[in-house]
């Protein structure tokens, strides 16, 4: 017997021990608690068919664009190889002031307001 079959066999005689000692040691018996699902406070009994609040996706949305405004200006000054920093400093500014722009519209038009 080579050692690749004695090792193939070891293992599979090991995982079935493992296996049956799991089965047979495991607590059959959990508590209420554990059976119950985890739901972040929400009631896991009620509908899953309630009507979603838009003011929860717009912050998404706007928590994405300002995390996409961190990737793309971190790595700008490597990815425009300029050889002149006030060009990389003219682009990172064009950048930051069309997503400032952005976002004073969305605070205008009301879209950060909580109350209805």
């Amino acid at each position: 017997m080579n050692m690749i079959t004695f090792m193939l066999i070891l293992s599979l005689t090991l995982s079935a021990i493992l296996t049956t000692l799991n089965f047979w040691l495991a607590q059959t018996n959990p508590d209420s608690e554990k059976l119950s699902p985890y739901e972040c406070g929400f009631d896991p009994l009620g509908s899953a068919r309630l009507p979603f609040s838009i003011r929860f996706f717009l912050v998404a949305i706007l928590f994405l664009l300002f995390d996409l405004e961190i990737a793309l200006l971190l790595p700008l000054p490597w990815a425009i190889q300029l050889q002149s920093p006030t060009t990389t400093l003219t682009w990172t500014s064009i950048i930051i002031l069309l997503l400032t722009l952005g976002l004073i519209y969305e605070w205008t038009q009301g879209g950060l307001e909580w109350a209805e």
